[in-house]
């Protein structure tokens, strides 16, 4: 059996690995696909907020090939009911009630354009998000482990679509935009994209050392003062909470509400995960720096004198963390 440092030391060459895998299809986007394996290694769900596209659903997809877990793709429509997520009871030919499990039983489930389905079918993936589990009729399924919830949103077209509402967003881990490719890249992604040859990723890891890789994270010892670090980010960013002790310009005037306690642990996790990833056996402020924008961005809710004044969650997180 490996220990915790031999199992942190395979982590990053499996990281390392998993990256150039990855980077055979995908070209470009490198601080999502880090974000991606981040959330992935810490057992978190991530949000990924981007324009048509960028290559969202074609990043999950080679990431479930790489892991070697099972993937299933839900497309998100105004007609999609609960039962279309979760799965229902159906009476077989024996005139008895079965089971038949919906595309959410899964390893990784891209719910794609999540934001395009009423409140009720969206609620119908919370549970899962947070239990990991579903219950149908007074009876609870677990999901398969490990399990990951990887949605996309597209920021401009807000025609027909439902906000996620406060509880949802909370659940994901992370919040990652991706950005359009530069000239060189998009060079690249077009020669790629309009010639015979696919590139096909290989499996580098099973669901047993992904969750062992988790474990050995979890394990992992954290400096009181990183954790208090962390936890004073979380509290400045609420107002009038007495707690504004790291750099606190705007915070009373541009934030209506601030991230609750779960950003705290999302951050010492990630910091974690972050750590382990760059060959640390142990985190520091750096590591709870570098994951600050993906984890507090969906959990500040603005004021209208930030949208007014054109000021940004991510301006508002950098002078948080400056």
């Amino acid at each position: 059996m490996m220990s915790d440092k031999e199992t942190l030391d395979l982590l990053v060459e499996k990281y390392n690995a998993l990256r150039g895998e990855i980077a055979k299809v995908i070209v470009g986007q490198h601080e999502a696909v880090d974000s991606l394996l981040l959330s992935v290694f810490t057992g978190g769900h991530c949000l990924l907020l981007g324009v048509p596209g960028l290559a969202k659903t074609l990043m999950v997809n080679t990431l479930a090939k790489t892991l070697g877990l099972s993937f299933s793709r839900i497309q998100f429509t105004p007609d999609l009911m609960p039962t279309d997520i979760t799965g229902s009871e159906i009476l077989d030919q024996n005139r008895q009630f079965r089971f038949v499990k919906g595309p959410v039983f899964a390893g990784v489930v891209l719910a794609d354009e999540i934001n395009r389905t009423p409140p009720k079918t969206q609620a119908a993936l919370l549970e899962a998000m947070q239990e990991h589990a579903v219950t149908v009729a007074g009876t609870t399924y677990p999901l398969p482990a490990p399990f990951f919830v990887l949605a996309t949103q597209n920021p401009i077209e807000q025609e027909g679509t439902y906000p996620l509402p406060e509880a949802q967003l909370d659940r994901f881990m992370f919040n990652v935009r991706l950005d359009y490719p530069s000239f060189e890249e998009e060079m690249d992604i077009v020669k790629q994209t309009t010639a015979d040859h696919v590139a096909e990723p290989q499996q580098l890891l099973s669901a047993e050392q992904i969750i062992a890789f988790q474990q050995a994270i979890r394990r992992m010892p954290v400096a009181d003062n990183v954790v208090e670090y962390a936890v004073r980010l979380v509290s400045s960013t609420r107002p009038n909470s007495g707690n504004q002790t790291i750099n606190q310009s705007g915070v009373q005037k541009y934030i209506s509400w601030g991230a609750g306690p779960r950003a705290s642990q999302y951050l010492v996790m990630g910091a974690k995960t972050h750590a382990a990833m760059h060959g640390k056996y142990s985190p520091d402020c750096e590591d709870v720096r570098a994951v600050a924008f993906n984890v507090l961005r969906h959990r500040i809710v603005r004021n209208y004198y930030a949208e007014a004044e054109g000021i940004s969650t991510d301006k508002i997180i950098a002078d948080f963390i400056a």
